[in-house]
């Protein structure tokens, strides 16, 4: 039996309490939601963090917090296995450090867009699928529109590249930027994790889960 994911469980919990507050709250959703000209005026920088414990209504919240805790359940423990007693701390880590990598683009492109804002755990939860995705890229992601499971390796660059379209697109209420970036950060972090803390080679054990799948029929 795969060890109960706490860490998962406890960010789940928090940004559940913090969001359902500031759905009631406009004060509380506007002092930490993603604003870009009030970190680049006021140097408000928690709001990389904050903007990613608040959601713009119950479904939203469901859809992140579910997604973060399919692959979160799958990633905690993974780290506790591989890094040993750095391995919470490095859970952590990735998850507030992903809210914050992934809105820097965003960042750079409205810093003096006084229109612009941001929330969401989006960019976090994409950093944990992804670290998820590199830990057992055999394992099937189900879409809500496709009744059938997709490898964790195909899935991947498809979400990707398609992400990338719609940022280039533009247009509509989603970030799509802070999507991409979460993504690919997830997949920096836990290669690098793995370089300098273990004698795994990430790359290396990912091919052989793919080749192995790929045997199997």
């Amino acid at each position: 039996m795969s060890p109960t994911p706490i860490l998962t469980i406890i960010i789940i919990a928090i940004t559940a309490l913090i969001s359902f507050a500031a759905f009631s709250n406009q004060k509380l959703m506007d002092d930490l939601i993603f604003y870009p000209p009030a970190v680049s005026k006021h140097n408000q920088w928690y709001r990389f963090i904050t903007c990613g414990f608040i959601h713009g209504d119950t479904g939203h919240l469901i859809f992140n917090m579910l997604s973060f805790y399919f692959f979160g359940a799958i990633v905690e423990p993974t780290f506790g296995q591989l890094f040993g007693d750095k391995g919470k701390v490095l859970f952590i880590v990735l998850y507030l450090s992903a809210l914050f990598v992934c809105l820097l683009p965003t960042y750079f492109k409205n810093r003096d867009n006084y229109y612009y804002k941001s929330l969401g755990a989006s960019g976090a939860v994409s950093a944990i699928i992804f670290a998820g995705i590199c830990i057992a890229p055999q394992s099937g992601i189900r879409l809500f529109f496709i009744p059938f499971d997709i490898p964790g390796f195909i899935f991947g660059p498809l979400y990707l590249i398609g992400t990338a379209i719609m940022d280039k697109r533009g247009g509509g209420r989603i970030n799509h930027s802070a999507h991409l970036w979460g993504a690919l950060y997830g997949v920096v972090f836990f290669m690098a994790a793995c370089f300098i803390l273990t004698n795994i080679n990430p790359i290396t054990y990912f091919v052989d889960q793919v080749n192995a799948y790929i045997k199997s029929f």
